[in-house]
């Protein structure tokens, strides 16, 4: 039996459970069932039967994340994959499988969206066990979850009749109408699309080359023409965006003729919506899920999630969810209007559909804590041994003010320590660089004061992540 290679896809950027997840940091990286994060939890439910480290498919503009999470749980994948654009799973699945087969690894891919929530591991691997023999017999399998009610929101599999194991498959549906949803459940020959696969690397380019060569082509290109750098495979940004940009299920599964589905009873979600995270959340008495500093009086069947102190009363079928910068309420009924919230931030020209007041970067984050004309202040925490971009900018001077720990400051051709309360002037113009050249965080607060101050008010000279 060929070893089992898990193939994460970590690509995503949705908005679906806006104000939380955002595009620069979407729910995949979010702790919203348990501790860890959703990413974290994919690979730590298929570590016991994978036969090595994953490979990782994720946006480019999320690689500092997706690294460091995985390092949080003691991993370090075989590959991690960064697409300059996304182009749909069935690319993002051919490049995962052409960098299994540079691997020598004609390994039986497990291919996992990073950001569904699985209750019952032994179920989940028992399934995959199953899924494994077909899959070294030149199968290509497709997860089916068993339905526990006629959901709209999700793509149906029609299953061949019977009580085996693995079934073949007869046809993809699309979202049904609740009509529809009721007769695929009564019929019981039907199964929600999990968007969850396995198939030998080989199998699926040798069906992707017959199927879709476009995407093949485009894809092979994109991996010829990259580069690697420290732990990442950095696809070609032309080649990549050349290629067709389609679903698995559209380029691939519905069209061969060795498509097979496994039936998956594991508690499953994709956590598609509040409501859907409602659902999969450990409950009171009375329904409610809550998470973070809240009180409830007389609610029923309420969720929240935020940081500051929440109250509630008197509420039914409500979803409350609060960030730094954003409060969304709503009945658990309209929850999933929340992208016309979205479009309606991203057209008038906020920031809040995108980016959180906290922004990750490789060497630590920075919260901007106030802003107004000519000024901004943030708060800034610097990693032990992480180190800053040497860089100046043409349009802002800043004040750094140190709040904890020891902080490494180059100013022009001079470097300079400092200590708790101790601060420095940056001049406009003025090369600099921040380090922490400690053992714990280093936080500090910055003035910036100028006539513009954007992001991408930033010359970088030297950067230790390929940044300059």
């Amino acid at each position: 039996m060929p070893p089992i290679l898990p193939l994460i896809l970590s690509g995503g950027s949705g908005t679906r459970l806006w104000p939380l997840s955002r595009e620069a940091y979407p729910k995949q990286f979010l702790p919203l069932v348990g501790d860890t994060t959703m990413l974290q939890a994919t690979w730590q439910r298929a570590a016991p039967i994978a036969g090595g480290a994953p490979i990782v498919v994720a946006n480019k503009e999320h690689r500092f994340m997706a690294a460091e999470q995985l390092r949080e749980c003691g991993v370090v994948p075989n590959a991690l994959i960064l697409e300059p654009v996304g182009r749909n799973t069935a690319p993002a699945i051919a490049v995962g499988a052409l960098q299994a087969l540079a691997l020598e690894q004609d390994a039986l891919l497990l291919v996992l969206p990073s950001d569904h929530v699985i209750r019952d591991a032994d179920a989940f691997h028992a399934a995959v066990a199953v899924a494994a023999e077909a899959a070294a017999n030149d199968k290509l399998v497709t997860f089916g979850i068993v339905p526990t009610a006629p959901h709209t929101g999700y793509g149906y599999i029609k299953a061949a009749a019977g009580e085996q194991l693995v079934r073949e498959v007869e046809r993809f549906v699309e979202k049904p109408d609740q009509e529809t949803a009721q007769s695929y459940l009564a019929s019981g020959q039907y199964l929600w699309n999990s968007g969850m696969f396995m198939f030998k690397a080989s199998r699926y380019i040798e069906e992707l080359r017959r199927q879709q060569p476009a995407i093949l082509a485009a894809c092979e290109q994109a991996l010829a023409r990259g580069s690697r750098d420290q732990d990442y495979v950095r696809l070609d940004a032309d080649a990549f965006a050349s290629s067709p940009s389609d679903s698995i299920d559209y380029a691939v599964m519905e069209k061969t003729a060795d498509a097979v589905v496994v039936p998956l009873d594991a508690g499953w979600s994709d956590v598609g919506s509040w409501s859907a995270l409602w659902e999969v959340s450990d409950k009171d008495e009375a329904g409610n899920a809550h998470h973070g500093d809240v009180i409830e009086i007389d609610c029923r069947n309420t969720y929240a999630y935020g940081n500051r102190l929440i109250g509630m009363v008197g509420l039914q079928d409500v979803i409350v969810v609060e960030t730094d910068d954003a409060v969304l309420v709503g009945h658990r009924d309209r929850i999933q209007d929340v992208k016309d919230i979205v479009g309606r931030i991203r057209r008038d020209g906020r920031s809040e559909a995108s980016a959180h007041r906290k922004v990750y970067r490789p060497w630590g984050a920075y919260d901007s804590i106030d802003n107004g004309t000519r000024f901004q202040v943030k708060r800034i925490t610097v990693n032990p041994g992480a180190t800053l971009s040497l860089q100046m900018h043409h349009h802002r001077a800043e004040h750094w003010i140190v709040v904890s720990g020891t902080a490494e400051v180059t100013r022009g051709n001079e470097v300079i320590l400092l200590a708790e309360n101790q601060s420095t002037y940056i001049p406009l113009g003025v090369t600099h660089r921040l380090k922490n050249p400690g053992k714990l965080p280093l936080e500090l607060i910055e003035v910036q004061s100028g006539s513009y101050l954007g992001e991408d008010d930033i010359v970088r000279f030297e950067d230790n992540y390929g940044r300059a």
